[in-house]
């Protein structure tokens, strides 16, 4: 049986015409998911950005942030009052000051909404009488949505701001997956190409491994400290993509380990040029 969002939403046909529509999508930079699950204050920051077009000219916003690891879906970011539109946003590309409304606040990052955005429908802010009609509930989550549960072994391919986000809330799934196994990993540069192969043993699994790298961003290897030195942490949040190549054991040898951490160099050619392995 398909519910509508109108259903279960308290807004009369009369409120949306005060309401501008925030369609929250990737802006070449940051995945708004992401700054979402990084912080309430950064996400109302992004909320708050303005560039030449004054998007939001009436007094509330309805937000929905792009999940974007399923197809047409969205996550309710909440109702804010438009309290004040700056005059200095020029300079600071902060063009609104909002305050976060209660109506339906327990439903924020509870609430999936199903709604395949249109041919055409370019921007981020839209009048929301046009489109509310078809938002469908996808689903209510039980809780607040605190990033993706763990993919399984073969399917982990998260960047750096989903890794941190996995750590922030110490998600069990992942911890449980992660801890009690030893490895190979990838780690991808999205702005280059280049590629840093490596390794989980010890009395350490990659859970361990990987909780240096959200630390430091650079995981203390050499080549990527010198990057992160340069550029800063954040560098690390656009950029770098975490993939395991193999798991094992935590009996097995860390011989095997450090030899399939040299195979996949190889094969990756993750020494000299094409990545950051030093050896």
């Amino acid at each position: 049986m398909t519910i509508k969002v109108e259903n279960i939403l308290k807004l009369s046909a009369n409120d949306l015409e005060h309401y501008k529509l925030h369609l929250a999508c990737w802006n070449g930079h940051e995945q708004p998911l992401n700054v979402y699950l990084q912080g309430w204050d950064n996400w109302v920051g992004w909320n708050e950005w303005r560039g030449n077009k004054n998007d939001f000219n009436r007094g509330y916003i309805f937000c929905l942030i792009q999940f974007y690891h399923e197809s047409n879906k969205w996550l309710f970011g909440g109702i804010f009052r438009v309290v004040k539109r700056l005059d200095d946003w020029a300079d600071t590309e902060i063009g609104y000051e909002l305050e976060l409304v209660d109506l339906h606040k327990e439903l924020i990052g509870r609430l999936v909404i199903d709604f395949p955005r249109y041919q055409g429908m370019r921007g981020r802010s839209f009048l929301l009488e046009g489109y509310y009609k078809d938002f469908v509930v996808s689903e209510i989550l039980k809780k607040s949505f605190d990033g993706i549960n763990f993919p399984g072994y073969e399917n982990i391919n998260v960047d750096f701001p989903e890794l941190e986000t996995v750590f922030k809330y110490q998600k069990n799934d992942w911890k449980g997956a992660l801890e009690n196994v030893k490895g190979v990993y990838v780690i991808a540069d999205k702005s280059n190409g280049k590629k840093y192969v490596g390794s989980a043993y010890g009395d350490f699994g990659i859970w361990s491994r990987w909780a240096v790298y959200v630390g430091t961003g650079h995981g203390f290897n050499d080549e990527l400290t010198k990057l992160i030195s340069e550029n800063g942490i954040d560098y690390a949040r656009r950029n770098f993509r975490f993939s395991l190549l193999e798991y094992r054991s935590m009996r097995i040898d860390d011989n095997e380990i450090r030899n399939r951490e040299s195979y996949w160099k190889e094969v990756l050619l993750t020494r000299g040029q094409f990545g950051y392995n030093k050896n």
